[in-house]
């Protein structure tokens, strides 16, 4: 017979199998928690590599004891941010940042019959300020015009008006200069440089005269193109001034003021010639030249524009580009010095005289 105590005992042992046996059974439902859990592990292995990494990078340093990630970082920000570092050592001076004077752009979208009217408006307004433009250089016939346009290159038409009355007085007619010694022409045309490339020239030139027209310039521009020495800037000179047939001139002050106009874009002297030719009547172009070329020469000059004393400048896009203060941009203004006939008043001065300073166009700063 089974005592009391080892029923207990044996009661207490089957509680403890069962009490095991619920253990193995939460530990199995417990297994995918931790399989999750160990699918994490991989990642902070990853993350403690890293780390070391960065621990490594940190200790590789520049010669001069900057880690290498700081000075790339430096470097890019000097570059992404000028403006930024200007202005900043700008105010820890205790000065504002200077403001550079901008140019305002041209019209944006402008049509092209808003370029039209805008550049016939600049033409009308130069025609008011030089009504008696003209060429300036000294001529009396279709020879002498030709002769001083081709001696005009690289030197100033009043060089060349001081040079031609002694060339003319020698060699009055192209049979003349056709057979003159080029050594004495040389002497002539020294004053206006290049003077041995000119001297072929106007010979060249003379003899083409003599031999191909009888003497005599032609009238038609195909034909004063194939003169030694006569391009299309040359042949439109003549034909303008001394047979009264329109052409447009686009000498280096054309080519400049038209573009600082964005009356077109090109750079080539025949497009130039094409394209502001499309803008105005045929019957204004010799005009057209004579105006531009004028105001290139005394007020709208290559370097430093004097824009303040510009009668155009609300018309202009490119106002800015120079001195804008009236006063100052007085002092730019080239007026024209004695030295050779013909000699009249300069517009610009007497425009200046009369109280014409212009306003600045809307918008400019």
């Amino acid at each position: 017979m089974v005592s009391k105590a080892a029923s207990k005992a044996a009661s207490k042992a089957a509680e403890g199998e069962s009490a095991k046996k619920t253990a193995r059974q939460t530990a199995k439902k417990a297994t995918p928690a931790q399989a999750a859990a160990k699918k994490v592990t991989p990642t902070k292995a990853v993350s403690k590599g890293t780390v070391a990494k960065k621990a490594v990078a940190k200790k590789a340093v520049s010669r001069e004891g900057v880690p290498k990630k700081a000075v790339s970082v430096k470097a890019a920000s000097k570059k992404t941010a000028p403006a930024k570092a200007a202005t900043e050592k700008a105010g820890k001076a205790g000065k504002a940042a200077p403001v550079q004077p901008v140019a305002p752009e041209p019209p944006r979208n402008e049509s092209h019959t808003a370029l039209v009217r805008r550049a016939r408006r600049i033409n009308r307004e130069l025609a008011e300020v030089y009504p008696y433009a003209h060429p300036e250089l000294d001529f009396e016939n279709p020879f002498q015009l030709v002769v001083a346009t081709v001696l005009s290159a690289q030197t100033t038409d009043l060089r060349v008006n001081q040079t031609t009355p002694a060339l003319f007085a020698r060699y009055p007619t192209p049979e003349d200069l056709a057979e003159a010694n080029p050594e004495e022409v040389e002497e002539i045309l020294r004053p206006t440089g290049f003077f041995r490339a000119k001297t072929k020239s106007v010979i060249g030139l003379s003899k083409a005269l003599r031999d191909d027209f009888g003497g005599e310039v032609p009238g038609r521009l195909e034909d004063l193109v194939k003169l030694p020495g006569v391009g299309r800037k040359t042949a439109f000179v003549v034909l303008g001034n001394a047979f009264g047939r329109p052409g447009i001139t686009v000498d280096t002050h054309f080519q400049r003021l038209v573009r600082r106009w964005r009356w077109t874009a090109e750079t080539e002297p025949d497009k130039i010639e094409a394209a502001v030719g499309g803008l105005f009547p045929k019957s204004e172009w010799t005009m057209l030249s004579h105006h531009v070329i004028f105001h290139g020469r005394r007020i709208c000059h290559a370097r430093k524009p004097a824009c303040g004393a510009c009668p155009i400048a609300p018309l202009c896009p490119a106002y800015g580009e120079g001195e804008t203060d009236p006063e100052k941009a007085k002092k730019l203004l080239k007026y024209e010095k004695g030295g050779f006939p013909g000699q009249r008043l300069n517009p610009p001065q007497a425009y200046l005289d009369a109280g014409g300073i212009p306003a600045p166009p809307l918008g400019a700063g």
